[in-house]
């Protein structure tokens, strides 16, 4: 049953409501199986829930729609994207359902509640010129395993289009108990991707040749004799897995050292993939496969973004562009 109006108000957003949002996390964690970062953003979308609703002083089993409604305009106000807020209204909108099902609300509060509706950017991407520029970059370090590792992580991105949970998820050895590996003599990349879904990409020779130079030299990593090196295919310097985070700061720090305008994230090679296979090739299915999308509509986007790459072209190149 639900709640009764003379509950003190704020229990259910305190400590009540603390623990009802931990058995919700515990469900789409265990149950629903849901990817450890997507569990992290639930959390972070379920905290500004019960902060919002510790400031109406409403308990999280009692909040209304028009509370829901007040925020979203507070949100909005404050600058968060329709797109920002349409995923936190998605984070809210679970957690009532699930709620429900325990018998414990009527009605779902944010059932009709939508976000603002906001123009949706084309995903960034490097040009060709730029992600070769990244790619044939060769810092001076002076730890060989260090410049080997990271040049195989910037070729395996951009060259076969993984996610960074994808990449991090790969193992140095084919195992009954590894969620991605490298086939070097067939040149594929096994991986698992969202949904727990499988899919095997094709890598190319200047890929395969940095990884070969990089397996090389793993065993150098300085934590690697003390700890015992992980079987992930990268690792950090305690011989550990390398995070989605330490490849984020790798990334950004080469993209700057080999003199591109802006820091790049690996997503921005996803996507960079992704556009010049289109570019080349207007093989919209294929690029659909190798991404590992479940729609095409998803895949769709880089059609705009290949239309964008020739539009500036046009206005840059073309006699009649330019004339009043």
């Amino acid at each position: 049953m639900p709640p009764s109006a003379s509950a003190h108000p704020g229990d259910s957003a305190g400590a009540g409501g603390s623990d009802l949002v931990e058995k919700y996390l515990e469900h789409v964690r265990v149950e629903k199986r849901l990817a450890q970062r997507t569990v992290e953003l639930y959390a972070l979308d379920l905290q500004k829930l019960s902060g919002y609703a510790a400031q109406a002083k409403v308990d999280l089993l009692q909040v209304q729609n028009s509370h829901v409604r007040r925020w979203v305009a507070q949100m909005h106000s404050g600058g968060r994207s329709g797109r920002g807020i349409a995923l936190i209204l998605s984070g809210w909108r679970g957690f009532y359902v699930w709620l429900g099902r325990q018998g414990l609300v009527a009605s779902n509060p944010v059932q009709d509640v939508r976000a603002p509706k906001t123009g949706k950017p084309l995903p960034k991407a490097l040009s060709v010129d730029q992600s070769v520029q990244l790619a044939g970059f060769s810092s001076d370090s002076n730890n060989p395993w260090l410049e080997a590792r990271d040049a195989a992580i910037v070729e395996l991105l951009y060259g076969a289009g993984l996610r960074v949970g994808e990449l991090t998820g790969l193992d140095a050895v084919a195992g009954a108990g590894a969620r991605g590996w490298i086939d070097l003599q067939a040149g594929e990349a096994h991986v698992l991707g969202k949904g727990s879904k499988r899919r095997s990409v094709p890598v190319g020779s200047k890929a395969l040749q940095a990884l070969a130079r990089w397996l090389a030299l793993r065993d150098q990593v300085p934590g690697a004799a003390q700890r015992g090196t992980s079987t992930a295919l990268f690792v950090g310097r305690n011989g550990t897995r390398l995070t989605s985070q330490s490849i984020w700061q790798r990334l950004r720090l080469r993209s700057l050292q080999a003199g591109l305008d802006a820091p790049v994230h690996p997503h921005m090679l996803r996507h960079s993939f992704a556009s010049h296979l289109l570019q080349s090739s207007s093989d919209l299915r294929g690029v659909q496969e190798l991404l590992g999308h479940a729609s095409i509509t998803t895949t769709q986007v880089y059609t705009r973004l290949d239309f964008q790459h020739l539009a500036k072209a046009y206005d840059a190149a073309h006699p009649r562009a330019k004339i009043k």
